[in-house]
């Protein structure tokens, strides 16, 4: 068995490189882990920054001064947060409040359509399975009632947080974006002056992830943008706030579409109920998600790192616990990590390894 470990780690760790890329990423990974709330806003400028330097380096590529291309890209940033801040969240807020507001009527209407069922169904729904699903929806509405309160009584310091995250991250994003070579520089210093190894799964993962998270973000974007126009072309309720759902929910490959129809159609249904109406917005809804899968996803994503389904799913669980909603956001980010990694890893022979040993 010891002859077995020797060999396995004289196999696979035999090269410098590979151990020092091996203690930097447990070192980032336990970082992350233990300390990410604290360096929350640290992260977030990282990822934005990210995000905008493509465009940053589009400009110099079109021969304007780093200087200058950095502050066009910043003042871009900062004029589409005060749109988001100003113009979104007032609407969502709105719509949101206004949703609370009738819900209990929703939840009404619901219940008198699921008293039918029995009637009409009687060999397929029971009394008793409809009056069990009105409880437990009772019984989460009100679960929801009291977090709703919860978080209403304790926002004061959610608000702090929100501010310190609209003063700082900003500020961090302005300078990660005007000081990457200064940055760049003293992080190679605590590298090892051979790194092949880094380098090749740097180029590798900075094209993969660029890519990905940019085209996500304009997926996001386009979905939410043209379901929103179209739910407004309908005069669906609420559809700056469905809309919201539905550009979120391509973050969650495979699952988010499933999820987010039915908040859209069960408003869609109390709104309109079974009516020509209802079928117009659901085709429509379906010719979007179609879409969505069929033409914008391969055009954004065409260079994209290809990794298995299954992969993919098991990645969003494992980071997605781990981090919530950001880790399912990176979850395939860093499923290419480990990807470019494992491909780039030296590895010595069985030859080699029994010399070695």
């Amino acid at each position: 068995m010891l002859k077995v470990l020797r060999d396995w780690v004289q196999r696979y760790f035999s090269d410098e490189e590979a151990v020092v890329l091996a203690v930097f990423l447990v070192l980032g990974f336990t970082a992350v882990l233990t300390l990410g709330n604290m360096l929350a806003p640290v992260l977030a400028g990282m990822v934005l920054a990210f995000l905008m330097q493509g465009l940053v380096n589009l400009l110099e590529r079109l021969r304007l001064p780093q200087t200058f291309a950095v502050w066009v890209v910043f003042t871009l940033f900062i004029s589409a947060l005060a749109l988001i801040l100003g113009v979104l969240m007032p609407l969502l807020w709105q719509q949101v409040s206004t949703l609370f507001k009738e819900l209990p009527g929703m939840l009404a209407e619901w219940q008198s359509l699921l008293l039918l069922l029995p009637e009409r169904y009687p060999h397929v729904v029971t009394d008793e399975q409809v009056l069990r699903a009105i409880e437990v929806t009772r019984n989460e509405v009100a679960k929801f009632g009291q977090w709703a309160l919860t978080f209403s009584l304790s926002s004061l310091p959610l608000l702090v947080n929100i501010l310190i995250y609209l003063v700082l991250v900003p500020i961090l994003v302005f300078f990660f974006l005007k000081d990457r070579e200064l940055i760049g520089r003293w992080l190679s210093g605590y590298l090892p002056s051979e790194r092949g190894l880094m380098t090749q799964v740097w180029d590798e993962v900075n094209i993969q992830i660029a890519n990905y998270i940019r085209g996500k973000v304009i997926e996001i974007v386009i979905c939410g943008g043209v379901t929103y126009v179209a739910f407004v072309w309908l005069g669906l309720n609420y559809a700056a706030l469905l809309a919201l759902l539905v550009g979120l929910s391509v973050v969650v490959p495979y699952i988010g579409a499933v999820v987010v129809t039915v908040p859209v159609a069960l408003i869609a249904l109390f709104q309109w109920g079974w009516s020509d109406q209802f079928i117009y917005l659901m085709v429509v809804y379906t010719v979007i998600q179609t879409l969505d899968g069929n033409v914008l996803v391969p055009l954004l994503f065409s260079e994209a790192v290809n990794l298995h389904p299954v992969a993919i799913i098991c990645a969003v669980l494992l980071f997605g616990g781990l981090w919530g909603f950001w880790g399912v956001f990176f979850a395939i980010p860093l499923a290419t990590l480990f990807k470019a990694v494992l491909d780039a890893w030296p590895r010595a022979g069985p030859g080699n390894a029994a010399a070695g040993g």
